[in-house]
């Protein structure tokens, strides 16, 4: 199920174009809902700057799937449905899950948390209802920086950070995790 990297489109992105991506991705989460009625992962890259789709983000996308794949066959729980979508405003990732959708948010934090690429991941948990669980839900606290403590959507609203910056700290996360998984 992974993407190809070579496909990547590299295409700048402006703002509508992401508004209505993000629109569709939401049109398809509630068409997956409505079909099968359970938890619904939905796992995107966070990609700072206007190109969303690239080598980059589609290796970092196939590590997230790979470890969401690994995630429910440790937990024991079954993908009902799965498929990637390789779109101009990144990949995006829905898997259907035979689970308790608080279970699953709770084991996607702590991939989230734990992984060396988790913090690049964006793992969204539907309930059957179409309700994000978020980690306000689990008394967490909002998401840090990729580069410095600060809350990450205080960064990304400021451009605390260059997007030079932001893109050499994931492209070092991914060494690392290429390394990692070469061991």
């Amino acid at each position: 199920m992974p993407l190809y990297v070579t496909s990547a489109t590299h295409r700048v992105i402006a703002l509508p174009e992401l508004l209505a991506g993000r629109d569709a991705r939401q049109a398809k989460q509630q068409a997956w809902l409505a079909r099968h009625s359970a938890p619904l992962i939905s796992f995107t890259v966070v990609s700072p700057g206007p190109i969303k789709d690239s080598e980059l983000t589609r290796r970092i996308f196939n590590h997230g799937i790979r470890a969401l794949r690994l995630l429910a066959e440790a937990s024991g729980w079954e993908i009902r449905q799965q498929t990637c979508f390789p779109v101009i405003t990144g990949p995006e990732g829905l898997l259907v899950i035979d689970a308790p959708a608080s279970q699953v948010k709770q084991a996607a934090i702590e991939l989230e948390q734990s992984h060396p690429l988790g913090r690049l991941w964006d793992i969204d948990v539907l309930t059957p209802q179409g309700n994000i669980l978020s980690r306000k839900d689990f008394s967490l606290p909002p998401r840090g920086c990729l580069l410095c403590q600060q809350d990450a959507a205080y960064c990304a609203r400021e451009q605390t950070h260059s997007l030079q910056d932001l893109t050499a700290r994931m492209e070092s996360l991914l060494n690392d995790a290429d390394h990692a998984t070469q061991r």
